[in-house]
């Protein structure tokens, strides 16, 4: 299994292409270094983090980490966002809407993500298997 084979990395991935258009073609220039740049960079922060923390799958703490780091990252996302709206640099309500109700949906799949992680971290079968597979 890859972290390509993962849903919420799938729906980051898609959603950095489409924060990335949006920048481009919907912001205006003076906002391309400064809120367009801040809202590209946490969203590939999501994605990115759900890769690290892929990679480091066999360390359950780390592993959990990582995902809460994609998690907090998606909420900055909607966060910069709902400041563009707000500021008037981005005008498409309807772009600003859909963007913000499939960050609510991956942040959500995220959290279900992380759940699922932790429960299985904290599970007796776990600690065991973990000292086996550590070689303790």
């Amino acid at each position: 299994m890859s972290y390509r084979d993962l849903e919420i990395w799938k729906s980051a991935r898609r959603l950095v292409v489409a924060i990335h258009k949006m920048t481009l073609e919907k912001l205006p220039k003076f906002e391309m270094y400064e809120e367009a740049s801040q809202v590209r960079r946490s969203s590939k922060s999501i994605s990115s983090n759900i890769v690290e923390g892929f990679g480091r799958r066999r360390y359950k703490n780390d592993y959990i980490k990582f995902i809460t780091y994609a998690l907090a990252s998606c909420d900055e996302t909607i966060d910069h966002l709902e400041i563009l709206s707000e500021t008037g640099s981005l005008t498409d309500k309807a772009l600003f809407d859909d963007l913000c109700q499939q960050y609510n949906q991956l942040g959500r799949k995220i959290n279900n993500f992380l759940k699922a992680i932790v429960s299985d971290h904290l599970a007796p079968k776990d600690v065991i298997g973990q000292q086996i597979f550590d070689g303790e």
